[in-house]
This record gives C-alpha cells, structure tokens and sequence, in this order.
C-alpha cells in the first residue's frame, strides 16, 4: 500500500563527511573490492574516491547501495547512532518489504528520545509495518498518537497518509464502519485538494473498493474504481500494477472470472516491468486461484508452482501460506486428497509460524473439505470445529457462515441433527450481523488494498 519514495539526505557536517569515507575506504579493502567495482552500476569511481577522502556529502541513497555492496548497515559507516539516521534505516526496511525487519528496526528508533515530528514519522512507519503483517490493534495504537501529533503540527498530508493507515488497522480488527468512515473523509479531503497527494487518492479510492466489494456492494466498489481508473494514467508501472490487480479481484468478487483473469494478467506484467517480484508472486497465487474456478486445473498448477518458487527464495512464509493453501485447493479439485490433506497441513503450519490468521482460516476450511472427500466425517467435524473457534477468536466474521454451514452439513449427514440445526442458526446470525466488532486481542483479515 505504500507509496515508494526515495529520501535523498544530505551530509552537512565536514566531521561526519570525513568519518563516514575514512569507513567507507575500511570496508572497501577488508571486502577486496577497487573503486570501480564498488562504483559499478550506480556511481562512478571518481565519486567513491571523492567519498573516501571526505571530499563529498553521501546522500542516504549512496549508503544504502555501498552497504548492501559490503554487507554492512548503513549506520555502520555513519559512527555515532541517531534517531534520524536509525528512522531513515528502518524506512528502507519498509520500502523492500522486510515487514518485521522494520518493524523492530522502528521500535529501536521509538525509544531514543525524539522531538515530536520525528516521533510521528517513526509511528506512522511502525504503524504501516504492524498493518502489513496483520497485527491490527497495535497498528491503530501506533496511527493514532502519529495522527494527532500530525494535525497539532498542522502537517496536513502526513495526517492524510497516516489516517490511510488507521483506517487499514480499523479493517483488520473487523471494525469496517470505522474504516470506511475514516477512508470516506480522507477521500473527500483529497477531492477538496486535489494537488495534495493524488496516488494517495488513488490508494484510498482502491481500499474503499474493496470494503464495498467485501460487503457484496459491488457496483458501488466499482464506481470507486472507475474514478481510480481516471487517475490511474499518470501512475508508474508499480501503482497501475496494484490498481489493476485490485480490479482483477473485485471482477472475481462479482463472478466475472474471466475479466478477472485478463485484467490480472495485465498486472502481473506491469508487477514484471518493475521488478515488483514479491507483488508479482502474490497475484500468480489469486491468478492461480480464479484459473482453479474455471477448471483450469494445469494452468492454475503452473502459477501457483512459480509463486511458491519464488516466496521459497524470499524465506516468505505469510505468503508460502496462502500459496500452499491454493495448492491443496487445486489437488483436492484433481481428487488428490492424500495431497490435499498434506499441502494443508504445510499451510498451516506457515500460517501459524507467520502468524498469518487468515491462511490458517483457510487452510483449516481446505483440510476438512479433504477430510469430508476422504470419508472422514469426524475429522472434518473436529477441523471445521477448529476452523470456526479461530474464526470467531480472530475473524474474518465474514467467513464464519461458510465455515458454520459447511460444518452443518457434515453432522447432518452423521444424523446429529440438533447441533446441525444450532450451527446453521448461528450461520445465518453471523450472515445478517453488519455491527461494527470491539477490536479483539490480535485480529487478522485481509487489507483493503496493497496499492
């Protein structure tokens, strides 16, 4: 969801200029490596030379690429620690997607002692961090001190994106009137002043599609989009992908599966161009899922096997438990039960290492549907059991009646027809339940948008 930007930093300190070359040229030698090669791909030799001798002002840009080149932090060769320098660490933390990295990173930089505007940035980047890895109710504690150190400080677009952010931590504790309040005002805020920011407009436009789409307002969610669609033009190959891959999933919303697939295809070559390979690896993973429903069974194989490749390769085990969950789902639509019970297995397992709630719902919710193809009603009786306790602890609520009526079926056809009737009692409750829910202790349901 977040918007890259590149924080250029520049060194007025003469001390600190010499310091940081005088590291620069240690680490060079111990590493073996001349100027050039140091240089090669981004900068030319003259200018590390320029660094070394503490004849040059290193932006954060130069660190970042010289201390990936050497394996080392870039507070490495600055010396002395500050909270700034630690914030603009944890941010590039946050722009490569290493969420926890970041997040740790920001909880370093929040117990220094800090002025207030540098306290509000450090809170709204741990609050993007929590939300990203779908720890809600610590992202709303973060995103509201940021906004109201923000609007004292009268930094209007900072609070602006900031309130993104309180808003997608609002979703994730199923609190959606809250988020689609929150998101309706920034919405019409950035309407009002159009040359704020309008990739945030943009985003925004995006999370509120998919609130509307998750409440089965789909004409609604897709006006969202038509506007989006209108501002979308003069976004880069990353914000388009995005926007076009959220499209692609409000067409699978309203059973249009094959718009699906043409406009997701069209993002994941947008996610290509940019070298967006974790994004890219994601929508191959809900392509793969769209191709299932058709009955595409090879195809959607194929896509799901390069996502896994490609999130065994990052060590990403939130997305390898989605990715193995579509797994079971397609060898169970081949009637490879052995292997559906298995791969479900795996998903869950990642699901819980990650602490990723929705794919432990889902895995839970496959697994007992391999257990009913495998004839064994009592075992999927105890998982759909397991799967509705972890639904009604975490959420999504909005998978409660499937979880419920599924359950329902399976013990009507055992004869055990007086819990069948109180489950599907409290499915159809569940399904007419629109009341914004307390934020539980640690919800998890999926973001509203990742644009």
């Amino acid at each position: 969801m977040k918007t890259l930007t590149r924080h250029r930093i520049v060194v007025d300190d003469s001390a600190l200029a010499a310091r940081i070359g005088g590291r620069l040229l240690e680490a060079r030698k111990r590493a073996g490596l001349t100027q050039q090669k140091l240089a090669e791909g981004r900068y030319t030799k003259a200018y590390v030379s320029a660094l070394e001798k503490g004849h040059a002002k290193p932006s954060m840009a130069a660190l970042n690429f010289f201390s990936q080149r050497l394996g080392l932090p870039p507070s490495h060769f600055i010396g002395d620690s500050t909270a700034r320098w630690d914030r603009l660490d944890a941010d590039i933390l946050l722009a490569s997607g290493r969420w926890q990295a970041a997040l740790d990173a920001f909880d370093v930089v929040l117990v220094q002692p800090l002025d207030r505007a540098l306290r509000a940035e450090a809170l709204r980047g741990r609050a993007e961090a929590l939300c990203r890895l779908d720890r809600g109710p610590e992202a709303i504690a973060a995103a509201t001190e940021s906004l109201e150190i923000f609007r004292a400080l009268d930094r209007h677009r900072d609070a602006a994106l900031v309130t993104y952010w309180l808003a997608y931590g609002q979703h994730l504790v199923e609190n959606t009137a809250e988020a689609a309040a929150l998101l309706g005002g920034l919405l019409a805020e950035l309407r009002a002043r159009e040359a704020m920011d309008p990739d945030l407009r943009v985003r925004v436009l995006i999370a509120l599609s998919s609130l509307e789409a998750a409440e089965d307002q789909h004409r609604s969610a897709l006006g969202y989009l038509e506007e989006a669609r209108a501002l979308a033009a003069d976004l880069d190959d990353w914000r388009r992908a995005a926007f076009l891959s959220q499209l692609a999933y409000n067409y699978t919303d309203t059973g249009d599966v094959e718009a699906a697939i043409r406009t997701g295809v069209e993002s994941l070559g947008l996610f290509r161009a940019a070298d967006a390979e974790r994004e890219a690896a994601v929508l191959e993973n809900n392509l793969a899922l769209a191709y299932l429903h058709l009955g595409n069974v090879e195809r959607a194989t194929g896509l799901a096997s390069h996502a896994r490749s490609r999130h065994t390769e990052d060590g990403d085990r939130h997305a390898l438990a989605h990715v193995a969950d579509t797994e079971a789902q397609i060898a169970l639509a081949a009637g490879d039960t052995a292997a559906a019970l298995r791969l479900s297995e795996e998903s869950l397992g990642h699901a819980q290492a990650s602490e990723n709630r929705r794919a432990a719902v889902s895995s839970l919710l496959t697994r007992a549907r391999a257990q009913v193809a495998a004839g064994d009603p009592d075992a999927a009786a105890s998982t759909y059991s397991r799967a509705a306790d972890e639904i009604r602890e975490h959420g999504p609520r909005s998978r409660l009646k499937e979880a419920l009526g599924e359950w329902a079926e399976v013990l009507a056809n055992q004869g055990r027809h007086d819990m069948a009737y109180a489950l599907t009692r409290e499915a159809l409750l569940a399904a007419s339940d629109t009341t914004p829910r307390p934020e539980p202790a640690q919800a998890r349901t999926p973001a509203p948008s990742r644009a």
